[in-house]
């Protein structure tokens, strides 16, 4: 009943919100917008309304996008201040929100970057506010720049000490995904590779600070190994101008009318000029492939379950008022079957003869990359993570862990390899050839699936698949991206390809829509007696695991990422 009353308390205060909510706010002329950029971004339309009333919700990525297009458009704006703390977000939202400040400025809106950070590393939030007119930080801000660092998980030694060993089958020498659960170090072929990826994103990162503070990548890796840590120190080094307090800056800016985002999401894109000549859907598809229905999570991120993303998919390709579709992907992959299922809906949109065009957000690799192949085109930021087009199967072995344990187990089998189902006993070199065929038939159709969608062959695909992860930028170079960019070059290419002029304005309609407020509040009931968990260092790291112990679990082809990866 407490539940039940404290439900309807929030109803009415979300009616009340609802009819207090801003929509006609009129900026005045030279108004100075104010954006906080902190926190997590999600790939998602705008949350469900009881989490937004809640206050657990996480940002969509195109609200922040949205308000600043809007700003490069509202001549209303003297100035637009982006008001940074740390960011939890990857190189390429970081690049497509760097990309939107620099268009922002180039209309002739003045750009401040304001920088409130305490952390051992503020290499992210100072790449961000590099592409701003000016960069301003607190005085007592400490933000390093100390350059940029990978770190790996390796269980293997853990699960010997348990007993538990592993059957692996993978094709590819880079498909090092097994090696999270199973191994203990870093292959020669894993560290190629890790090497390769952290050099292109330190590549991209040095080059976007050295263009936006007017300095050459010598200097910006002068700076970097001096590992400035104080607003003073940065100063000095020309990483950022000067340093204020916030109600300084105001000050300095002649203490104009203050806009927050809040008000400004709800402005009217109209009053701006904005007259949408087409609509495109949007469809999200956030998080591990997974098979079956998937659902609106809490932060409105829609999953990429394979039933829900071709329903989506393909009730676009069927609306009479889409032009063209936007397919927005950020996922690490998962299940080659619902892979293959959200691909062959793909093909459904293709042969409806409606644009479809795959946008790459932080990580679109293995599965996720699978799900895009089917595409007219795929855009990739050059710090996206894709490729890693491989398959693997990773199977625990728990006959030493019973032993350990003292735990008596007998396992009967009727068939040649129905030991497969028995997890006390490993493999028979018979049952373990023929997984490694089944891993091996799926590796084909992957391939066959991306030199269907690509101007590549089987060969050539194999040739750059094997598991090999690559940023967008090399990505672009192997044949595997068509354009690098983020979600505004990727609407550039539907309106090209859906034959509308460039500067055409173009309204995004969500598939699928939101949940209706009756659907929210039910998930809201279901899961009422779930308690969350706080954000510790043991927490985030198993939610980084919890694919790859997903992988292991559930005993079936996966293609998933070969790591988690971050590099911060």
């Amino acid at each position: 009943m407490k539940v039940l009353r404290v439900l309807g308390v929030l109803f009415v205060v979300l009616l009340l919100l609802v009819w207090l909510s801003p929509s006609g706010f009129e900026i005045e002329d030279d108004s100075v917008l104010v954006l906080d950029v902190s926190g997590t971004y999600v790939e998602s339309t705008d949350p469900p309304l009881l989490a937004r009333l809640a206050g657990d919700a996480s940002v969509p990525f195109a609200t922040l996008l949205s308000n600043l297009n809007k700003a490069e458009r509202d001549a209303r704006l003297a100035a637009v201040v982006l008001r940074i703390r740390s960011v939890g977000i990857g190189w390429a939202k970081a690049q497509e929100l760097r990309a939107a400040i620099e268009r922002v400025s180039a209309a002739g809106r003045r750009t401040v970057a304001y920088l409130e950070l305490e952390a051992f590393s503020g290499n992210l939030e100072l790449y961000i506010a590099s592409a701003a007119d000016e960069v301003v930080a607190s005085p007592a801000s400490t933000a390093p720049l100390i350059g940029l660092a990978g770190e790996y998980l390796f269980l293997g030694g853990f699960f010997e000490e348990l007993g538990v060993d592993f059957d692996v089958a993978r094709i590819g020498r880079y498909k090092t995904a097994a090696d999270t659960l199973s191994g203990k170090s870093m292959s020669d072929a894993h560290r190629e590779m890790a090497d390769a990826l952290l050099d292109s994103i330190d590549a991209q990162f040095v080059a976007g600070i050295a263009e936006g503070r007017s300095l050459t990548p010598a200097q910006v890796r002068a700076a970097i190994d001096a590992a400035p840590f104080d607003a003073a120190s940065l100063e000095a080094l020309g990483i950022i101008d000067r340093t204020s307090h916030f109600d300084g800056l105001w000050d300095d800016l002649g203490d104009p009318t203050r806009v927050d985002a809040d008000v400004y999401a709800a402005v009217d894109p109209a009053s701006v000029g904005f007259v949408p000549q087409a609509t495109f859907a949007l469809v999200y598809g956030t998080g591990n492939v997974v098979t079956g229905d998937g659902r609106t999570t809490s932060t409105g991120e829609i999953v990429l379950a394979s039933d829900t993303v071709s329903r989506a998919l393909i009730d676009a390709a069927e609306d009479p008022e889409i032009s063209a579709i936007l397919f927005r992907i950020d996922s690490p992959g998962g299940s080659a079957l619902a892979s293959d299922v959200i691909w062959r809906a793909t093909q459904r949109v293709r042969e409806s003869g409606k644009p479809l065009i795959a946008t790459f957000s932080d990580v679109a690799a293995s599965g996720g990359y699978y799900v895009a192949a089917g595409a007219d085109a795929i855009v990739a930021s050059p710090g996206s993570i894709t490729g890693s087009i491989g398959v693997f199967v990773l199977r625990p072995v728990l006959a030493r862990t019973f032993e350990k344990l003292q735990i008596g187990v007998e396992s009967l089998t009727r068939g040649t390899h129905a030991g497969i189902q028995v997890s006390s006993q490993p493999l028979s070199p018979e049952t373990r050839a023929r997984l490694r065929e089944e891993v091996e038939s799926i590796y084909g159709l992957f391939l066959s699936r991306v030199a269907d969608g690509r101007p590549l062959d089987e060969n050539q695909v194999d040739a750059v698949a094997q598991g090999r992860v690559w940023t967008g930028a090399q990505a672009a170079e192997a044949g595997l991206v068509d354009e690098l960019g983020g979600m505004r070059e990727a609407l550039l290419l539907a309106k090209e390809k859906a034959g509308l002029p460039a500067d055409a304005d173009v309204a995004l309609v969500p598939y699928p829509p939101p949940q209706p407020f009756a659907e929210q509040l039910g998930e809201v009931l279901r899961q009422v007696s779930v308690s969350a968990v706080g954000d510790t260092p043991w927490s985030r790291w198993q939610r980084r695991l919890q694919p790859w112990i997903d992988a292991a679990n559930e005993g079936r082809a996966v293609a998933l990422l070969p790591f988690w990866f971050e590099v911060r």
